[in-house]
């Protein structure tokens, strides 16, 4: 699983997250989306990468365990 800490020197810009404590990056990033939504809604376009490598320190594979094309459940029947 992927996980991000919030670095203390940006914990002002990141309302609601906890510097220095290690979460599953997945839901950094809704706080993180969620927060901008309210605060630029309709002012500038989000960044491409919503976590910026700058604020965040990350751990753990970026790879997300998903089932192959073809190989849903599903796809058996």
């Amino acid at each position: 699983m992927r996980e991000a800490r919030l670095r203390p020197e940006f914990a002002d810009q990141y309302p609601g997250l906890t510097p220095g404590r290690w979460e599953p990056a997945a839901r950094i990033a809704e706080a993180v989306l969620a927060n901008a939504m309210l605060r630029q809604m309709g002012e500038e376009p989000l960044q491409s990468r919503l976590l910026d490598e700058a604020h965040f320190e990350f751990r753990g594979s970026a790879e997300v365990d998903r089932p192959a094309r073809g190989e849903r459940a599903s796809d058996t029947e």
